[in-house]
């Protein structure tokens, strides 16, 4: 009798990365991360933190990109900050606007994410009007359905040149997936006829 190994497949990113997503590091960098968030979220607010300090480390590596995806059952205003976040986009100000989002998590309702409009020095009426009639909505949907496709359960997850990354991400554990995928991203050097190139 034989039997065939179980093979478990990993998830992978099933939307590439494109113009429309919010990225920042070089466009050659052999490291592509991305992160799948919610604005509430206690845990990607940590991570937040602690992907400052992986691109402080290692930026020239990765190309960071964030994609939405709010958690609508457990975080009533994820979607309504995620709307704000497109709006300040529009405005190149999308980078500035989820610094604030995640750094006021815990108080974010419709009147305080105006605040948080209004301190970045955006127009809270325009903004008001465009999250009111909920501009925006199609493009956080956008996301949120390309996670979902691409096996996103929770907040946050993070994918690592297109594979979902299912280890911690505390700072070592994402230290150790990015170096992990800059090396194989590298092709070997190889000289001629086998010789070693000095």
């Amino acid at each position: 009798m034989t039997t065939t190994p179980f093979q478990v497949s990993v998830p992978r990113l099933t939307v590439p990365v494109g113009p429309d997503d919010h990225t920042l590091g070089p466009a050659g960098a052999p490291v592509s991360l991305v992160e799948y968030g919610d604005f509430q979220c206690p845990y990607c607010a940590m991570s937040h933190v602690i992907l400052r300090d992986l691109l402080r480390l290692r930026g020239e590596l990765i190309r960071y990109t964030y994609r939405h995806f709010p958690l609508t059952n457990v975080h009533p205003y994820a979607d309504l900050a995620a709307e704000v976040a497109e709006a300040a986009a529009e405005r190149n100000a999308f980078w500035p606007m989820r610094d604030w989002l995640f750094a006021n998590r815990e108080g974010i309702n419709p009147r305080r994410l105006m605040v948080g409009v209004e301190r970045l020095g955006l127009p809270s009426s325009e903004i008001g009007d465009e999250v009111g009639a909920h501009l925006y909505l199609d493009r956080v949907r956008r996301d949120l359905v390309g996670g979902v496709r691409s096996g996103v359960g929770g907040t946050p997850t993070f994918f690592v040149n297109g594979v979902r990354h299912d280890g911690g991400y505390a700072l070592a554990d994402l230290l150790e997936a990015v170096d992990e995928a800059a090396e194989a991203a590298v092709p070997p050097v190889s000289g001629n006829s086998g010789q070693s190139i000095r």
